[in-house]
């Protein structure tokens, strides 16, 4: 496949936008700036970006706890996020969702969500809306080796196939559900041959290869658009941090951190790559590197600066009162 540097261009920043932005939602989260929980995207980015960027404003992403990477890939503004994740009335909820329940269906992302296996039957939704009123669109869920085992993942996976709906399930297997490893929780050699058995097209990749996956859900999401159905995608990737900030990884091997940052982070392979194949000069990406800088600095300083909520917003926006 030939890659222009514009698309080149894009999928670093993108993944460095996701990189920088959850740096320093850790470093807010440490200094009291954030409420509640975040659970961070970091080292996951190549997944992310290598999926979404073959999806428009109306295809639908469902995402998981762990959803600012997917947020920015799929074009949420990143100012609006780190307000959100504040818990800021200007954020992109209003405050009121945080880091774990970012929506905004402008840009077809219907939401991150704590629940864990909650994506993908509400992305069966978004597909047979898709299938129904006969546009070309797709749903994407995002989920992970935890996520797998769930009856939700599980029943939606089935239903997919029985109605053929334009829906691609990724699973980022980054070998833990919270503490515990994807060999001990996992009952199969392999998610994508489990996955696979439901009767529809499934494959594991290296998720830390960004020119891996973007290959592959470009086949997948072309054969869902052409009404082939859905398929699912096992990414093969790694957590740099612990499943919340706060959480002392005691789980982990020894050096294990130290390898996988050396030896499988996606951005400095993707730089690698792009350097020896002469695509894109590293003096370009570093000047990426310092327009995200600029943007999550500004993120951060208007976040800071925007309005809390007031108590009676809390009634705002609600369905039902009791």
């Amino acid at each position: 496949m030939r890659y222009t540097p514009e698309l080149l261009i894009e999928a670093y920043r993108t993944m460095q936008t996701i990189r920088l932005f959850e740096e320093r939602c850790i470093l807010e989260f440490e200094r009291g700036n954030i409420p509640g929980f975040v659970h961070a995207y970091n080292g996951q980015e190549a997944v992310a970006a290598g999926v979404c960027m073959h999806l428009s404003d109306r295809d639908v992403i469902g995402s998981t706890h762990r959803g600012h990477g997917h947020c920015i890939a799929k074009g949420c503004d990143v100012i609006g996020m780190m307000k959100e994740i504040m818990g800021k009335s200007t954020g992109l909820c209003k405050g009121k969702g945080g880091s774990m329940h970012i929506a905004d269906f402008d840009k077809g992302m219907i939401g991150a969500n704590a629940i864990v296996g909650g994506a993908p039957p509400l992305c069966n939704g978004a597909a047979l809306t898709a299938k129904t009123l006969g546009t070309n669109h797709v749903a994407v869920s995002f989920g992970g080796d935890g996520s797998s085992n769930q009856g939700t993942t599980l029943e939606a996976l089935n239903m997919a196939v029985v109605l053929q709906l334009p829906h691609i399930f990724i699973i980022e297997n980054n070998g833990y559900g919270e503490g515990t490893g994807a060999d001990y929780a996992v009952g199969c050699e392999s998610l994508a041959e489990r996955t696979a058995g439901f009767g529809m097209p499934a494959v594991a990749i290296d998720g830390t290869d960004f020119f891996a996956v973007y290959e592959q859900a470009k086949e997948y999401i072309d054969l869902a658009r052409k009404g082939g159905g859905p398929s699912a995608i096992e990414a093969e990737t790694v957590r740099f941090d612990g499943h919340f900030i706060g959480d002392p990884q005691l789980y982990r091997g020894e050096n294990e951190l130290d390898d996988i940052k050396k030896n499988r982070d996606c951005i400095k392979l993707f730089r690698n790559r792009v350097t020896a194949e002469k695509w894109l000069e590293a003096e370009r990406m570093d000047e990426i590197d310092a327009e995200v800088a600029a943007l999550i600095e500004r993120a951060v300083e208007e976040g800071m600066n925007a309005p809390f909520p007031e108590p009676a917003d809390l009634y705002a926006d609600v369905y039902k009162t009791y």
